[in-house]
């Protein structure tokens, strides 16, 4: 299952920030990678988060050769944290696309900034920890995170041929332990699991599957 797309995504991220700086108008485009992971996971979970987000490919293939990745602090995985950042977030989107409204540049460079100083953040934070940090409390991947709660959709299932060996925890790019759910009928349903199927991938005995 694992999507091959995923490892090449980072180019766009890279592409959008560059021409970004000198025509900041094409920041609008950002808005779909704001409202994807949000519409896919009432589908899918938070299926954008791991094989379609840019950003989080340039955390998987770029920041990772450098990340010492170290265990994701509780305090980025906290809903403190998360439900501060959704709020502050979307309140300073919110009141500088009001003071742009209308004007397509200033509009665009909003979404420029946004993406350019989180993708900072997220990169300072994966040189001190792991390179997928900022995703554990990503405003839209908390969103994305909050109706899988509800939806449960793409259900993670672990058999007993599990030997918990642990492969899927080393693989799994938000250190998630889908060997947990051995045998449970419920299946594996953290709601931060990106559905990216490296977990499936390197199970020796094929005791995972979507």
């Amino acid at each position: 299952m694992k999507n091959k797309l995923q490892q090449y995504m980072f180019w766009l991220l890279l592409v959008f920030l560059g021409i970004g700086v000198f025509y900041p108008a094409i920041g609008v485009i950002a808005l779909v990678c704001m409202l994807a992971p949000v519409l896919v996971s009432f589908y899918k979970g938070r299926f954008w988060c791991g094989n379609f987000c840019p950003r989080g490919s340039f955390y998987d293939h770029v920041l990772s050769k450098v990340s010492p990745q170290k265990p994701i602090p509780s305090i980025f995985r906290s809903n403190a944290l998360r439900i501060f950042m959704v709020l502050f977030i979307m309140i300073v989107f919110t009141v500088q696309m009001y003071a742009a409204w209308g004007d397509l540049t200033a509009m665009g460079a909003v979404l420029v900034r946004l993406i350019l100083i989180t993708t900072i953040v997220g990169i300072v934070l994966g040189l001190f920890y792991h390179q997928r940090t900022w995703c554990s409390f990503c405003p839209m991947g908390t969103l994305a995170s909050w109706i899988s709660t509800i939806k449960k959709p793409m259900k993670l299932s672990v058999s007993d041929s599990c030997v918990g060996c642990k492969l899927c925890e080393k693989a799994c790019p938000m250190q998630l332990k889908p060997y947990t759910a051995k045998g449970k009928l419920e299946g594996f349903n953290n709601s931060d699991c990106l559905k990216c199927g490296r977990c499936v991938a390197v199970c020796p005995k094929k005791a995972l599957k979507f």
